[in-house]
């Protein structure tokens, strides 16, 4: 599971930048804990996917 949070994170040079969150299960105790990554904008799509 993961989300796109609907903020962008740009400079002045052109650059977007996405902040996604991913819930990871644990496989020992079966808790969710959250991943948080800042990447490129063109690769947030194969980011979902991972």
């Amino acid at each position: 599971m993961a989300k796109k949070v609907v903020a962008t994170l740009k400079k002045e040079g052109g650059v977007k930048y996405a902040k996604i969150i991913k819930a990871v299960k644990n496989e020992q105790t079966g808790a969710y804990s959250f991943k948080e990554e800042i990447i490129l904008q063109d690769e947030v799509a194969a980011a979902m996917k991972a």
